[in-house]
């Protein structure tokens, strides 16, 4: 599912249907995916109250962002806005009193990435303005940005972007947009995670 990386993408994320993971009560919406359950992918995932995960390791990395409710694990409670990124060889049993609902991405990241990276995006003291860097390696830079009016995003090495909530023109709140090496300009007033350069050299698929 949009596994070929020099393939432009758009997803309008709320059309997906939701599938059953491995897990009881843990659904998902798949944005893009290369490989079996063990997989490079981004996923919207959703936990319904009281649901948990089995433990596991991210061999490829896990990045997600806490889109609503609180996810947690055995390092604490991470509430809507927490951005975490969890290095190749990490583990974790995650789970959900209340229910969530997280932003994914899998086998992602390079075997020189191992530590625990968090941050709490609900922070303002962290913005630079409308801007807030959540991360950055000779890979890819990752950041989120209040937009309103016009910005154009530049797509060297790779743009990915993926729209947190607001209006733009052709892309709704859920929209997943992946550019090669055309920049995106998008029209409106909202929040947007966005993604540069992590197609210019992506790590190796699993297995």
């Amino acid at each position: 599912m949009h596994a070929d990386l020099t393939v432009p993408a758009v997803v309008h994320t709320d059309d997906l249907p939701w599938t059953p993971s491995p897990a009881p009560g843990v659904e998902r919406r798949r944005i893009e995916r290369n490989g079996d359950e063990v997989a490079r992918l981004t996923s919207i995932v959703r936990y319904a109250p009281g649901s948990r995960f089995p433990t596991h390791v991210h061999g490829g990395g896990e990045e997600y962002l806490v889109l609503d409710g609180v996810f947690s694990d055995a390092s604490g409670d991470h509430p809507a806005g927490t951005y975490v990124r969890n290095g190749v060889g990490t583990a974790h049993a995650p789970f959900t009193d209340g229910g969530c609902t997280i932003l994914v991405r899998l086998w992602w990241m390079h075997p020189v990435e191992t530590g625990v990276r968090t941050v709490d995006t609900r922070d303002r003291s962290l913005w630079d303005d409308a801007r807030l860097l959540l991360h950055e390696d000779a890979y890819e830079r990752v950041w989120m940005v209040d937009l309103d009016g016009e910005h154009t995003f530049d797509a060297s090495g790779g743009l990915e972007l993926f729209v947190l909530d607001g209006s733009f023109a052709d892309a709704p709140a859920g929209t997943w947009i992946r550019r090669v090496r055309e920049p995106v300009t998008l029209v409106g007033r909202g929040r947007v995670l966005a993604r540069q350069g992590h197609l210019r050299h992506p790590p190796a698929l699993p297995g």
